[in-house]
């Protein structure tokens, strides 16, 4: 019997870490945890992150599509003074070597024409296409971000 509730909760906490971080493979590309914010009734945008470890020859990510949104699209934020600036950017270079995150306030994927809301807990597939690695979906998973200790809300 104790042996039984052993083994339940093992698996519990399997889940649990593999419900919360998650990664992907292509060739040598690592794509690490995907995720996006939940959306609001009404709100037809988001932005997904991810980071992306490139052990091998350098690449670049060219495309990304979902079934969620009516467009997916590479975007680069950045502040201009007290403004901020999006723009679509054709490509994501991935040096040899190199780890690029893609994560609020910087590099994302930006999902518009959202056609419902993204709800947390939940998650969705998008496809992802690198210039030499070739593609791979991967499973976005809907969350709240994850503060650092040093980051307080108040």
């Amino acid at each position: 019997m104790m042996f039984t509730r052993f083994l339940a909760l093992v698996a519990l906490s399997l889940f649990a870490l593999s419900s919360q971080a998650h990664s992907f493979k292509l060739g040598a590309i690592d794509i690490g945890h995907p995720w996006v914010r939940p959306t609001a009734a009404g709100q037809t945008a988001g932005g997904a992150y991810l980071k992306l470890t490139n052990a091998g020859a350098a690449d670049r990510l060219v495309f990304a599509s979902s079934e969620v949104a009516a467009s997916v699209e590479l975007h680069n934020m950045t502040m201009d003074g007290n403004v901020m600036r999006m723009r679509q950017v054709n490509a994501i270079d991935l040096p040899a070597g190199q780890t690029v995150e893609l994560k609020p306030g910087g590099l994302h994927i930006m999902l518009m024409g959202l056609k419902a809301p993204l709800k947390e807990g939940s998650n969705f597939l998008v496809k992802l296409k690198f210039e030499k690695a070739g593609e791979v979906v991967v499973t976005v998973n809907v969350e709240q971000p994850k503060v650092a200790s040093s980051e307080h809300k108040y």
